[in-house]
């Protein structure tokens, strides 16, 4: 069995023997809107989430330069794509707002960074911690820059072999960071999602926390991810899986992440501590239909009756 891990990401502890840590993935969803942002945000909370996540580019970095002038068509009408990028992404006077709403609601936010500049901006909020999108994998100065603010690293392995991943873990070391095993599509076919990643991962990287991102349609594969030991989740959230974005139709709307994350709560419940016990609510069962007591039976209804 491999070690326990924990990081602290905020006021809370992430990893095995700590509650899933469920995270909100709001990324470009607002549509460059801070009061959609706001909306997610509220939703987020109302679904009981404990972080949202922002993603935060430099749209001339990010954007390779043969794309920059193809045409799109955006909420703002036809347009380059370069200033469609430019229209998603949100300044600082967005941010703080963002953060103060955060503040003021009790809830953590971090980002995505995909480029050296959006970490130094995104660090004047001194965030709790970062994530690595798993388009950044392989971007080993970008995973370095993160890690060297001190806050955690949550590093996405979509569209990665195992080599790609352990060399990133090299990159950057095992200290502070968390494990996302993730399928990069949208939305993800079921077939496609190899769930039993998440304990690989646990037996190649021990110390280290694993969790799942996932862009499925449903809840059902969520689910099963904490079942296999996934300390933190991460969906996509939406007020509308209809609206425009390419991130719309594989995020769960508000009614569902509350669904989500009611029902993790009852698996970890459920899900117990793995040793055999009498438990007081079957002593009456147990009384009544066992035809032929044991010596263990009468130890273990002495010890739950005492127990209660």
């Amino acid at each position: 069995m491999w070690p326990a891990a924990t990081v602290r990401i905020g006021d809370r502890l992430v990893g095995d023997g700590q509650p899933v840590f469920v995270i909100a993935e709001i990324g470009i969803n607002h549509n460059g809107s801070l009061e959609l942002a706001k909306k997610l945000i509220d939703g987020a909370i109302f679904a009981g989430c404990d972080a949202v996540k922002f993603q935060k580019r430099t749209p001339e970095l990010c954007v390779p330069r043969d794309q920059w002038d193809l045409q799109r068509d955006t909420p703002w009408g036809r347009i380059s794509y370069i200033e469609y990028r430019h229209r998603m992404e949100f300044g600082f006077e967005e941010y703080a707002a963002i953060d103060r709403h955060c503040r003021e609601k009790g809830i953590l936010w971090f980002a995505s960074c995909w480029d050296e500049p959006s970490v130094d901006f995104i660090e004047q909020f001194n965030p709790p911690a970062y994530k690595a999108a798993s388009a950044s994998l392989t971007d080993h100065d970008l995973l370095r820059r993160m890690k060297a603010t001190g806050k955690p690293l949550i590093l996405s392995t979509g569209m990665s072999e195992m080599a790609e991943i352990e060399a990133a873990v090299a990159a950057v070391g095992t200290d502070n960071l968390l494990l996302a095993h993730s399928t990069s599509a949208y939305p993800c076919r079921v077939e496609d999602l190899n769930l039993r990643m998440i304990q690989t991962l646990k037996q190649r990287f021990p110390g280290v926390p694993v969790g799942y991102s996932g862009h499925e349609v449903g809840l059902a594969p969520t689910w099963a991810a904490v079942t296999l030991g996934a300390c933190f989740v991460e969906r996509h959230i939406t007020l509308d899986r209809a609206m425009w974005g390419s991130d719309q139709a594989a995020s769960v709307e508000v009614l569902g992440m509350h669904q989500l994350v009611r029902n993790i709560r009852d698996i970890e419940k459920g899900l117990g501590d793995g040793v055999k016990r009498v438990y007081p609510s079957e002593l009456g069962a147990l009384q009544k239909l066992r035809r032929v007591p044991s010596h263990a039976n009468g130890q273990a209804v002495a010890m739950a009756i005492g127990g209660r």
